[in-house]
């Protein structure tokens, strides 16, 4: 049984601009990264295999170690994990800009991703704990949409970088907004902590680890050394069987990682599922409609990055608002009608042909359809995840939540080439477009049937 130290509430205010801002770290991160890659190549040397752990080592770290972070958040804090995610990320960034080898970038970056995995679930229950009805939901969008911009921002503000002074200085970049964030957190007088001292699941985090690591680690790499590769066999056999082992070790310890029985709240059972379909549909959009403009239609970098910008501009400008009126009225036409009408997008995508300029009655409208779809169904169906568990679980639930999403597009990332029949064309553009859809119909059916709205009067509490 947990009780909170203090109800966080008189400090809403800072809690919002300190989550948005250790979001925003890890999403600025994510997507400076990738445009720095040919310069760390030529100055670090290494080849396609260092680029690729560059961005590999942190994904594994920060997609194995978010459910024992969760868990830790509820523990421990959320307002003393979380400063401990940003002062790791802080220093492994630091470490970054200095690394005189790609061994030490590397590990540096895989440093990052244990930063990052405390820092996403953390600020996201802090959200939950400052805020309740219409106003979380409004919180929750506007962390939403400003979380988003690091999408927007970051390959623009990191190829200025790049090449005017440096690829080291874009890890200097995502270290400013730590620094302007660890004084607020400094700030937040309460959380939300157990009584007693805290015990630690070892075995179910290790199980955590391993299973969730081997199956990430797995999916990726397949990718540069196939399905048939020892390391990728190995690394995806033993992920399956520490994940099978993983529920049953749940069930049966007195103090679980994750407690199985927040599956037994509709919302939370159901909101996973449709986080399965969607995400996965989602993680291939940006991938395979990127890689179509490229391939097929030679559309430059810099122009296919542009042309693919509406779901974000979307989102940023939706989400705040969405995630008000779902807190009024309830998540789940909301959670209906987004995948919907982002599958309708989806669709109308597989009308294009080999010319290029399709693009304004293809691509271009199917792109704002699936903006517009996201946008409406992004803030509440976090909200109905999180919304469902108790407050002082509120932690672990966002990390399950973010384990499903980033498990679902990186599974949907690694069939993406079964689904286009191994290399880009028009034809296998639309089979994925389709896929697509049909994924984001399943998400909506499940949603309609499934998903529960609070009950009005508490929905409509405490809308300042």
């Amino acid at each position: 049984m947990t009780t909170p130290a203090a109800p966080l509430r008189d400090d809403r205010r800072v809690v919002l601009v300190v989550a948005i801002l250790a979001s925003f770290v890890v999403g600025l991160d994510a997507s400076v990264v990738n445009v720095a890659l040919p310069a760390i190549r030529h100055d670090l040397g290494g080849g396609l295999v260092v680029q690729q752990w560059v961005v590999d080592a942190y994904m594994v770290t920060l997609g194995s170690l978010i459910l024992v972070a969760g868990s830790l958040s509820d523990l421990f804090g959320r307002v003393r994990i979380i400063t401990l995610g940003l002062v790791v990320f802080g220093v492994a960034s630091v470490v970054c800009a200095a690394a005189p080898t790609s061994e030490v970038l590397i590990v540096a970056r895989a440093l990052q991703g244990v930063g990052g995995a405390l820092v996403t679930p953390s600020s996201l229950a802090l959200i939950i704990a400052a805020f309740r009805g219409a106003a979380q939901g409004r919180a929750i969008g506007s962390w939403t949409a400003w979380s988003s911009v690091a999408v927007v921002v970051g390959p623009v503000i990191g190829g200025v970088i790049v090449d005017g002074i440096g690829w080291r200085w874009i890890f200097v970049l995502t270290a400013v907004p730590i620094a302007a964030t660890l004084p607020l957190v400094l700030r937040i007088s309460g959380d939300v902590r157990p009584p007693g001292r805290p015990r630690v699941d070892v075995v179910g985090a290790v199980l955590a680890v391993v299973g969730i690591g081997g199956v990430v680690l797995g999916l990726i790499e397949q990718e540069r050394l196939g399905w048939s590769s020892p390391v990728v066999v190995a690394a995806l056999v033993l992920g399956g069987l520490a994940l099978a082992a993983f529920v049953p070790w749940e069930r049966r310890t007195a103090q679980p990682l994750v407690d199985l029985g927040l599956f037994r709240a509709r919302n939370f059972a159901v909101g996973n599922l449709a986080t399965l379909s969607i995400y996965g549909a989602l993680g291939m959009v940006g991938f395979v409609v990127t890689l179509f403009l490229q391939e097929v239609w030679a559309f430059p970098a810099w122009l296919a990055g542009i042309a693919t910008l509406p779901p974000t501009v979307l989102l940023l400008a939706l989400s705040t608002a969405v995630g008000s009126f779902a807190g009024r009225y309830g998540p789940r036409w909301f959670m209906t009608a987004g995948p919907a009408i982002a599958a309708v997008g989806s669709f109308l995508m597989a009308l294009v042909g080999d010319d290029p300029a399709a693009y304004w009655w293809t691509v271009l409208p199917g792109l704002v359809l699936v903006g517009l779809g996201i946008s409406l169904m992004v803030t509440p169906l976090t909200s109905a995840v999180l919304g469902s568990v108790p407050e002082a679980e509120a932690g672990i639930g966002s990390a399950v939540n973010n384990a499903v999403a980033r498990v679902a597009s990186l599974v949907m990332v690694a069939l993406a080439g079964v689904v286009l029949g191994g290399a880009m064309s028009t034809a296998g553009f639309h089979r994925a477009v389709v896929v697509m859809g049909v994924l984001l119909l399943a998400g909506s059916v499940v949603s309609a049937v499934g998903i529960r709205n609070p009950e009005r009067a508490e929905a409509v509490t405490d809308r300042t």
